[in-house]
Parts: structure tokens; C-alpha cells; sequence
């Protein structure tokens, strides 16, 4: 960074560290969570649990792609301000709910209840302040290291793992007095949002390429069209839709009228290579995303019968990511942007593959270790290579993809990979089993059609030794459908082989730059 001033140097670090923020923000509530200290202190069941969580996800992806279509007019730092000021809420709101629910309570069900809406609301402001941030500091950077986006936006994601890696150690180091106050997690996840409000506080945050360049919003539009605001709007009405419980009429009509008013204003169809990367963002996006559950499922159980606390999972594959972010900049010259996210397809698949029948430790890690690495440069290289191909669309398009990839992970991608799963171990029941096989499982319906799946009480009926046979061959499929998920990275591997093949014949990959003469 010795070509750029100490400006420039102090926004790149502000970012940085507001990037941490959110990703501490998400792991504290997703320990909160998942470790049962919020469900058991408020009441929440299951279900109200996975609602909490996702009320801090779905704002996040909305934000990125809304934000960026106005965040060239209200500016950096105000967007800026409006993260912190979102963190802030979200904090006051978790301490009404703490203090909802704390001392002599009269009525423990109704204070649970006023405290779930404190939580729910504080967790949507959140979801909002996190997307906020992603909304400035992708482009923000893009803009400082026009010349040098993909390594940038790869140093600067490695904030992410990084906010894993303090947010995992303090939840195994402070364990004992979490379980005791849970507060003092919220208050450590104020710590980096205020370094970064004073760090960027009177920083000067640069002008976007797009719009020094003098590239007019309507062209900023008009690069992503018609296409990329369908699958974008679809998604986000979608998701809309289904926490307000509208209909599939209203929902629809929405998306119409969204689109239609954006295809009569910016008159294109949108950029063709624009369009391929939205398109490889989901199945990408799925499969560095959608598949931590069912990977962290298989380390953890392998994790507690080594004696070992199964944050420390998290820890390792996020510091894996965090050095190889860092340290990008070589990878990528000597590879080249697709040249990385050929590599790392590759990689997906073979790691996929060997987690699909890893037993035992030491295997698990190494198969793991070889996925990590995999799945590290996807989401900035992404970035980078929209950013580099397509820097007429500003803020626009370099969020948006992301915020797809998020959206698609969460109504299509992860649903899919569950559906994978639950087929696997019915089928394999059927074969195995097929004297129950009617008793235990039910049809289930999702987006893309129905589905056999099995009924957690019908089976708790059974007898333990027939429920815990069923429960091995479910464990044995859960984890062999890792293969079949590896068709993710194998059509990416495709994809991006046909990108190198197309920048060779054209003399090779190079980052378009704009200038005010060429528009």
C-alpha cells in the first residue's frame, strides 16, 4: 500500500475492521443461539430460535443490493454512520431484552414475549447495519486499488474470517462467564464498531471509478439490466414475501411492477458477462455457504469424541481463510483472477469428495483443510472480477452479486442441499429398512417440488434400536451427499474454463478501465 496515502491508508483499515464487526456481530448471535443461552433465557423454541437467526441474515442481503442503488447519492460516510447507528440500536434493544426477562418478573410468559420482540426487531437492524457496511467498503476499495481490485477485495475479506476467529476464541475463553451474563459478548462486539467510527470519522472516502469516470446512474443501471434486477428483485420479493406471509399473487405483482419500471427506465438487457457471473454466484455462493452446516455437523461429532470443545472448528477454518486472504496477492499473479476460481472449483470437488466418506480426525481435518482452502477466494475473487470487467456498474453490480449469492443461498441453495440429503437417507431406508419405511416418513413440498422425508416423531415411536439404525444410515447418507453436492463446483469448473478459454483467444484477462471518454 506504498503507492497510497496515509488517507487512503486509514478508509482501507476502517473498512477492515468494520468488515470484523459484522462478522463478530454474526457469530454472537449465532453462539447466543445455537448454544441454547438466548432460547433457554427468553423461551424460544425451536422454531421461534431459527426465525431469531434469520431475522439477522435476510436484511443483510437486502441492504447490500438496495443500499448500492442509492449509496453513490447519500454517500460513503453516511453509510458509514448508518452501520454503526444500526449496531447501536441493536445493542440498546438486546439490553431491554436482558433486562425484560432479569430480576422478580410477574409474568415470566409476557416478559419472554416483549423481550422476543426486542430481539427479532434489534436482530433485523442489525441484519440491516451488516449489509451496510458491505455496501461501502466493496466499493470503497474497488475505487483505492483500481488497478489491483481482486487482491484488494481478497485482503480486505479476510476482516470476515478474522471476526470469526476473535468472535470463536472469546466464546471458548469466556464460556463460563457468558453462561452467567450474556451481555458482556454483546458489549465486546462494540469494540471494532467504535475503532472504525473513529477511524473513518473525518476520513476522506474517494469518489467511485464509475462516478469520476462521469458514467451516468441510468448506464450504471443499464449494466446490470433487466436480467440481473429480475433474479435480483425475485429473490428479495421473495424473501420479503415469506416473512410478511404474503401471497404468491402479491409477491409476483411486486416483482413485476419492480422490474418492469427498471427495464422501461435503463432500456438494456445488461451486461452478457455480468449476466454469467449472477448466474455462477448461486451455485458458487451454495457451495461456500450452504455447505458449513452439514461439514461443521460432521467435524463437531468427530470434535466431542476427541474431547475437544467444537468452536475450535470454527477457529481453524476461519484463521486458514484469514492468512490465505492476506497473503492473495501472489496467488492471484501467478494464477490470474479465473485462473484462481478454476483452482479453487477444482479443489471444491476433490474436498467435497473426501469429506463425503472422511472417518476419524485426523481425515475429517485434512479433507476439511483441503475444502477450506477451496472455498477461501470465492467471494472476494468474485467481487474482483466483477468489479474488473464491469466498472461501469459502479456499487451496483459488485454488491449485487453478492447480495444474490446470499439471498439465493438461503431460499434456493441451502434447501437444495437439504432436500439432497433427506432423498439420500430415505432411499437408503427404503432399501435397508423398507419394513418402516411407511411408518417414519411423510411428504414434504419446498420451491422446486416435493419431496420423501422422515418424520422426527413417528420415529420416536420406534424402538431405540431401530430408531438409532435409522439414525446411523441417516448420519452415513447426510455425509456420503456431499458428493452429489460437489455438481456445484463441477459446473463452476465449466464455467470458468470457458471464461479462460473466451479471455485467451482475446489475449489474455485484463481489467477494463473506464475514463469520461469511454461511455
Amino acid at each position: 500500500m506504498a503507492q497510497h496515502n496515509r488517507n487512503d491508508k486509514i478508509v482501507f483499515w476502517g473498512s477492515f475492521i468494520a468488515l470484523i464487526t459484522t462478522s463478530m456481530a454474526f457469530i454472537i448471535r449465532a453462539i447466543l443461539i445455537n448454544s441454547g443461552i438466548w432460547p433457554e433465557a427468553f423461551g424460544l423454541d425451536k422454531v421461534q430460535a431459527s426465525v431469531l437467526f434469520g431475522a439477522g441474515i435476510w436484511p443483510f442481503a437486502i441492504s447490500i443490493i438496495l443500499f448500492s442503488l442509492v449509496i453513490d447519492y447519500v454517500g460513503y460516510r453516511f453509510a458509514m454512520f448508518f452501520s454503526f447507528v444500526c449496531y447501536a440500536i441493536f445493542g440498546v434493544l438486546a439490553m431491554m431484552a436482558y433486562g425484560a426477562v432479569s430480576g422478580e418478573v410477574a409474568d415470566l410468559a409476557a416478559a419472554q414475549a416483549k423481550a422476543w420482540h426486542y430481539l427479532y426487531w434489534g436482530s433485523v437492524i442489525l441484519g440491516l447495519g451488516n449489509g451496510t457496511v458491505e455496501a461501502f467498503i466493496n466499493p470503497v476499495v474497488a475505487t483505492i486499488f483500481k488497478d489491483e481490485k481482486t487482491k484488494w477485495l481478497n485482503i480486505l475479506h479476510a476482516g470476515w474470517p478474522g471476526g470469526l476467529v476473535l468472535g470463536g476464541v472469546l466464546a471458548i475463553t469466556l464460556s463460563g462467564i457468558v453462561a452467567d451474563d450474556w451481555r458482556i459478548l454483546i458489549a465486546l462486539m462494540f469494540l471494532p464498531a467504535v475503532i472504525y467510527l473513529i477511524m473513518l470519522f473525518k476520513a476522506k472516502f474517494p469518489v467511485n471509478e464509475r462516478v469520476a469516470a462521469g458514467t451516468s446512474y441510468k448506464e450504471m443501471l443499464a449494466e446490470f439490466g433487466v436480467v440481473g434486477a429480475f433474479i435480483a428483485f425475485s429473490l428479495i420479493f421473495a424473501q420479503i414475501g415469506d416473512v410478511l406471509g404474503l401471497s404468491s399473487t402479491i409477491t409476483w405483482a411486486l416483482i413485476a411492477i419492480t422490474v418492469i419500471g427498471y427495464g422501461v427506465y435503463c432500456r438494456s438487457i445488461g451486461n452478457f458477462f455480468l449476466i454469467l457471473m449472477v448466474i455462477i454466484m448461486m451455485p458458487l455462493a451454495t457451495t461456500e455457504l450452504g455447505t458449513d452446516g452439514a461439514i461443521s455437523g460432521l467435524m463437531e461429532n468427530s470434535m466431542h469424541d476427541a474431547g475437544l470443545n467444537p468452536a475450535w472448528v470454527l477457529v481453524y477454518t476461519s484463521l486458514i481463510m484469514m492468512i490465505l486472504r492476506f497473503n492473495a496477492g501472489p496467488v492471484i499473479k501467478a494464477l490470474t483472477p479465473l485462473g484462481l476460481l478454476c483452482t479453487c472449483s477444482a479443489l471444491a470437488i476433490v474436498g467435497l469428495y473426501l469429506l463425503s466418506f472422511a472417518q476419524g480426525l485426523g481425515f475429517i481435518f485434512l479433507a476439511a483443510t483441503v475444502y477450506g482452502v477451496a472455498k477461501t477466494y470465492f467471494w472476494p475473487t468474485m467481487l474482483g472480477v466483477v468489479s474488473e470487467q464491469t466498472p461501469k456498474g459502479g456499487a451496483l453490480t459488485i454488491n449485487a452479486i453478492a447480495g444474490i449469492g446470499m439471498l439465493f443461498v438461503g431460499i434456493v441453495g441451502g434447501p437444495i442441499i437439504g432436500y439432497i440429503q433427506e432423498t439420500s437417507a430415505t432411499t437408503a431406508i427404503e432399501e435397508e429398512m423398507p419394513a418402516i419405511v411407511e411408518q417414519i416418513t411423510q411428504e414434504n413440498s419446498f420451491l422446486l417440488g416435493d419431496y420423501t422425508a422422515i418424520n422426527a416423531d413417528s420415529l420416536s415411536e420406534l424402538p431405540e434400536t431401530v430408531e438409532s439404525d435409522v439414525n446411523v444410515i441417516r448420519q452415513r447418507e447426510s455425509q456420503g451427499a456431499l458428493a452429489k453436492i460437489a455438481i456445484f463446483p463441477a459446473f463452476m469448473l465449466v464455467c470458468f474454463i470457458g471464461l479462460l478459454l473466451y479471455f485467451k483467444s482475446k489475449g489474455g484477462y485484463k481489467p477494463k478501465v473506464i475514463s469520461q471518454d469511454s461511455h
